[in-house]
């Protein structure tokens, strides 16, 4: 049997700019065509979302490598009013001291801000940040 892979889904209001936030955060590119269906509308059929053609119903991202997961981002209508139930952890890579593995957690956050995203929290080993919209993720090292 070979290995299982997953893909993240993500339901927002802006999706142009919530895929714009995510290929800064994880070096992401956009995938076209969408390699399972021939058009973004094909992909929104299969979701039983709702299909307009508007350039900012949807995003499909990848991967460069082909080594993470795909995220799929959708506009859908009604605003989320849960709290996430899955979140990304967005992993700077390196090794080294507690500091600087630390330092690189900082300037990975930093880099986000800048990018739309903003801190919540500072824990002792990870960052807790919201995207755009509200959507959380930490920012965390690799492991060593």
């Amino acid at each position: 049997m070979a290995a299982v892979t997953i893909d993240l889904t993500l339901y927002c209001e802006n999706a142009r700019l919530l895929a714009e936030f995510w290929k800064t955060a994880l070096g992401y590119v956009d995938e076209i065509p969408a390699s399972r269906y021939g058009t973004a509308e094909e992909s929104f059929a299969r979701l039983d979302l709702p299909t307009g053609g508007a350039d900012d119903d949807g995003a499909l991202l990848c991967d460069p490598e082909g080594i993470g997961p795909r995220l799929s981002i959708f506009r859908v209508p009604e605003r989320g009013t849960a709290d996430n139930r899955l979140h990304i952890d967005v992993r700077v890579p390196g090794e080294g001291s507690a500091a600087d593995r630390w330092e690189r957690i900082r300037a990975e956050a930093a880099r986000l801000v800048r990018a739309g995203g903003t801190i919540l929290e500072a824990f002792d080993d990870h960052i807790l940040m919201a995207d755009p919209e509200g959507n959380e993720f930490r920012v965390t090292a690799a492991p060593a």
